[in-house]
């Protein structure tokens, strides 16, 4: 029995430190993309930053690829994390607002990240998407994305707004203005005398003026 529990406890010890290393890997990583951007991230970089032979980096990731695949769903969970709390404000005009100003708040706070997992490679961020099931239980960029789409789906039901579109399309022009606001902002914030602030408060307010109610 004795032997059982050290054989149980060597296993477990084993199954930590493997998982400590592959987040030394992916942090390691991050630091690279965050720094010289998808095209300057090589397995023997990331080697040579944790002290490894590059071989041993394939036993946890296929490539560099799955690597970067990872660090944008890591991207894309955080953002997720940001943008949840907002769930509870149950009037979806206010909601809607709120949800506006807080992924725009996280683009321009957490510049790196978004940079990249929505302004590097495109080839990378949409294998990343494609990583996980299109589906709202699943990956985190969905599930961020279903947020905006069931405001739109409670302000038909709440507030009796005519849209001549679904939910989604909706939500995709309104997720298309705010990374807008955001790319346009962090790449060239000269061009826009406006706050980004007071860029999505009229964005949003004129965005709710313009929806149809059925009167």
């Amino acid at each position: 029995m004795k032997k059982y529990f050290a054989l149980m406890g060597i296993s477990e010890r084993k199954e930590r430190q493997k998982a400590e290393l592959r987040e030394q890997i992916l942090s390691a990583a991050r630091e690279i993309v965050l720094r010289d951007g998808f095209a300057a991230l090589t397995m023997r970089k990331i080697a040579d930053a944790i002290e490894y032979a590059p071989a041993t980096l394939y036993l946890y990731f296929e490539n560099r690829d799955e690597i970067a695949k990872q660090l944008c769903i890591q991207g894309y969970q955080e953002l997720l994390d940001f943008l949840q709390p907002v769930v509870a404000i149950p009037d979806p005009r206010d909601r809607l607002i709120v949800l506006a100003e807080s992924y725009v708040r996280f683009g321009m706070t957490h510049a790196a990240t978004y940079r990249l997992i929505f302004m590097e490679d495109p080839k990378i961020t949409s294998a990343a998407l494609a990583a996980v099931p299109i589906d709202a239980s699943n990956g985190p960029a969905m599930q961020a994305f279903q947020l905006l789409v069931h405001v739109f789906d409670d302000l038909k039901a709440n507030h009796g707004l005519v849209m001549d579109a679904d939910s989604t399309r909706f939500a995709q022009l309104l997720w298309t203005s705010l990374h807008g606001i955001v790319s346009l902002k962090l790449t060239c914030s000269s061009f826009l005398a406006t706050s980004a602030e007071e860029l999505v408060k009229i964005m949003t307010h004129t965005f709710l003026a313009g929806l149809p109610q059925d009167h």
